[in-house]
């Protein structure tokens, strides 16, 4: 008889989902971000969100069974607010440029242009 474990996993609910059209399947894709191996086709995107859903929740069912270690959900780590980018040396030198016209911090430039460009990602 195998051990469960004394913690309860997190509920399949507090994973990060995405639904996204596929042109090559010509069908919605269901996404689940802890789970990158997984996805579900569906023509809408309704049934997409709620296969990927429930496949995901069978899966985290089968990891509990064999007492595998399920992957912590984004919306609950905690993050610093801190990452560190490496450029070309001529894009530094632009972006110091940008951020000198502007009146700016370099810092406070580049957060306003990925907060701009977030969504294309």
């Amino acid at each position: 008889m195998k051990k469960k474990n004394a913690a309860l996993p997190p509920l399949a609910q507090q994973y990060a989902y995405r639904v996204v059209w596929s042109d090559e399947d010509r069908e919605f894709v269901g996404l689940c971000a802890e789970f990158p191996s997984l996805s579900w086709l569906a023509e809408d995107q309704g049934k997409a969100l709620k296969g990927i859903v429930s496949l995901v929740m069978e899966t985290v069912d089968d990891m509990r069974n064999d007492n595998e270690a399920l992957p912590e959900p984004l919306s609950l780590r905690k993050y610093s607010g801190k990452f560190v980018v490496r450029t070309t040396p001529e894009l530094h030198k632009h972006l110091i440029i940008k951020s000198a016209e502007a009146g700016v911090s370099l810092n406070r430039l580049v957060n306003a242009m990925l907060g701009e460009s977030g969504n294309l990602l």
